[in-house]
C-alpha cells in the first residue's frame, strides 16, 4: 500500500519534529587528576619552562579556569571534596580525622551517575578508604576498578589493576592511559554513556618521572618565581612557618633546578597521557561527545616563599590548573578564559548537571557549566579554605574574593609565644603574596566585609559540621573573637588512622 504524497510530507515533517526536539544523548564525562600539581606549572598557564602540548591544545580547544582553588589542600580530604562535592568539615575525612562513611560516598557522583546509567570506571589513587571497610570494598562502586591503595606506584607493574600494562608502559602516567583506552571498548559495548575518572600519582613525591622525559629537562635551569626563596617568607606570618611546607621538603629550596626537572618531568607524562586518552576517544568514535576536564588535587608551593609543600592558604599551594573541554558547545566558545573563583568541590556539582544526574540538595560546590558559554560570568563572591590538618600552629581559615580578588587569611593558633594573626594580600596587584595589608588603614573596609564573610562560615560550620570525626572544636577555634584561654584545651592531637605518607 502506498501512502499519499501528502501524507507521507506529513509522516516524515512529524518524524523531523520529534527528533528536534527529542533531548541530545548525555554526553560522556572523562575526568582526569594529577596530584600535587601548582597551576602555574603548565603551558597555557604561562610557564614556558614546562612541556604540556596536550593540555595547551585541551585548553585552546576548551575553557581554561585561572583563579582555581583546593578549599582543603591536602590530598585525602580534597579527593573526597571533588567526589561529593561537601567541604572537608562536612565529610569528615582527612588524615588524622578519620576514614570516609559509606553513607557520604554513595552521595558521590561515581555513585548516582552509575546508578542513574553510566557505565563507569576509576583508575589510579583514590586517596581514602571506607570506614571499617577493607580497601576492596571501593571496587563495587564502579563498572572497571583499577583504584590503589596508598599512594600506588609509578612503577606499573607493582600496581596490580594496571599490571598488564607494564611491559608497553613501564611507568604509570602512560599505563594509566592505556588502561583508559581499554575501558572505552568496554563501555562502548555496554551501550551506556560513560563516566570515566583517572588519578595519576604524578607529579606526588618521590619524583621518579619516566627517564624518556626526564630527557627533556636535564642539566637546564628554570625561572624561579618573584616570590621564591626563605627571604621572601620572611613577612608572613610565624604560624606559617611552623607548616610542614616549611620545615620539610627543603629540594626545592636546597637545589631547585634538580626538583623542577624532575617535577616538569612527571608533568609531562601525565600531558602524554593525556594525549593518549584523547587519541583512544577519537578512535572510538566519543571524541565528539566527550566533556573532558583536567585539574588537580592541591597546588604545591615549589620554593614560593621558601615553602616546599602544599597545605597553605597562599596561592602555590592552593591553586591548580582547571580545564574543561566540551565539544558539543560552538567553536565560538574554544579558547576562553574564565577568572571566576572556582574549587575543587565545584566538580561533583558540574558533573552531575553535565550528566542531566540530580546532585544533592545540600552540597558546597558549584555547577560550573554556565562559565563555559559565560566565561565572563560568577559562581560564587567568596570561598573559603581550610587546613584542619597538622600542627595546631599551622591550621587555619582563609577567605578568597573577587573584585580585587583578596586573600584574607586568619591563623587562630596563640601559643608557643605566637600570637592569633591576619594577613590580607591584594592578589590582582600583589598576585606572589608579597605584601600583608592587614594592618594597613587603606583597605580596612575591604578587611571588614572579608571577616565579615570568614565570621558566616565559622557560623556554619558550627551549624553543619560532621560529628564524630573531630572537627567541633573548630568552631571555636577558628572564632576570632574567642580568647586564646579558651581555645587552648580544645586542641588536642587525634591519633593518625594513616600510615602512608601524604
Amino acid at each position: 500500500m502506498k501512502f499519499p504524497r501528502a501524507l507521507a510530507s506529513l509522516v516524515l515533517l512529524g518524524v523531523l519534529t520529534r527528533s528536534a526536539a527529542a533531548p541530545a544523548s548525555k554526553p560522556n564525562l572523562v575526568f582526569l587528576f594529577s596530584d600535587d600539581q601548582t597551576a602555574r606549572a603548565v603551558g597555557c598557564y604561562g610557564n614556558p619552562d614546562v612541556h604540556t602540548p596536550h593540555l595547551d591544545r585541551l585548553a585552546r580547544e576548551g575553557v581554561r579556569f585561572t583563579n582555581h582553588y583546593n578549599t582543603t589542600s591536602i590530598c585525602m580530604a580534597s579527593r573526597v571534596s571533588v567526589l561529593t562535592g561537601l567541604f572537608e568539615y562536612r565529610h569528615g575525612c582527612n588524615f588524622e580525622h578519620g576514614d570516609l562513611e559509606r553513607r557520604v560516598l554513595n552521595d558521590s557522583y561515581a555513585a548516582r551517575l552509575r546508578a542513574a546509567g553510566y557505565f563507569t570506571g576509576f583508575a589510579g589513587k583514590i586517596g581514602f578508604d571506607l570506614k571499617g571497610e577493607k580497601f576492596e570494598a571501593l571496587a563495587p562502586f564502579f563498572d572497571r576498578w583499577a583504584g590503589g591503595p596508598g599512594q600506588t606506584f609509578y612503577e606499573t607493574e607493582k600496581n596490580a589493576g594496571i599490571a598488564r600494562y607494564a611491559a608497553r608502559h613501564p611507568h604509570s602516567s602512560r599505563a594509566y592511559a592505556a588502561w583508559a583506552a581499554d575501558f572505552f571498548r568496554d563501555a562502548k559495548a555496554s551501550g551506556k554513556p560513560f563516566s570515566l575518572s583517572i588519578s595519576f600519582k604524578a607529579p606526588h613525591l618521590p619524583f621518579t618521572p619516566d627517564p624518556a622525559d626526564l630527557a627533556r629537562y636535564e642539566g637546564r635551569p628554570f625561572t624561579r618565581p618573584p616570590n621564591y626563596g626563605v627571604e621572601r617568607g620572611r613577612h608572613l606570618s610565624a604560624q606559617a612557618r611552623t607548616s610542614r611546607a616549611a620545615t620539610g621538603y627543603r629540594e626545592w629550596v636546597n637545589d631547585y633546578d634538580r626538583t623542577a626537572a624532575l617535577y616538569y618531568a612527571l608533568i609531562t607524562g601525565v600531558d602524554a597521557a593525556v594525549g593518549m586518552i584523547r587519541e583512544a576517544l577519537a578512535r572510538e568514535g566519543f571524541a565528539d561527545n566527550t566533556v573532558i576536564i583536567f585539574t588537580s588535587d592541591n597546588g604545591y608551593s615549589a620554593g614560593a616563599h621558601g615553602f616546599g609543600d602544599k597545605v597553605l592558604p597562599y596561592e602555590e599551594a592552593s591553586k591548580s590548573p582547571l580545564i574543561i573541554h566540551d565539544p558539543r558547545l560552538p567553536r565560538a566558545h574554544a579558547g576562553a578564559v574564565s577568572d571566576a573563583i572556582t574549587a575543587g568541590v565545584d566538580m561533583a556539582a558540574t558533573l552531575f548537571a553535565l550528566a542531566g544526574v540530580p546532585a544533592p540538595a545540600d552540597i558546597d560546590g558549584c555547577n560550573l557549566a554556565p562559565l563555559l558559554t559565560n566565561p565572563a560570568g560568577r559562581v560564587r563572591d567568596h570561598l573559603p579554605l581550610f587546613n584542619f590538618w597538622g600542627v595546631p600552629s599551622a591550621q587555619s581559615l582563609a577567605i578568597v574574593a573577587p573584585g580585587w580578588k583578596y586573600n584574607y587569611i586568619h591563623w587562630y593558633f596563640g601559643g608557643d609565644g605566637l600570637a592569633p594573626t591576619d594577613e590580607l594580600f591584594d592578589l590582582a596587584a600583589d598576585p606572589f603574596e608579597m605584601k600583608n595589608l592587614a594592618g594597613d588603614p587603606r583597605h580596612a573596609a575591604r578587611l571588614a566585609e572579608l571577616r565579615r564573610l570568614y565570621d558566616a562560615e565559622v557560623a556554619r560550620i558550627g551549624r553543619l559540621v560532621f560529628r564524630g570525626h573531630g572537627y567541633e572544636p573548630y568552631a571555636t577555634l577558628f572564632d576570632r573573637t574567642v580568647s586564646w584561654d579558651r581555645k587552648a584545651p580544645l586542641i588536642a592531637r587525634p591519633p593518625s588512622t594513616k600510615k602512608n605518607k601524604k
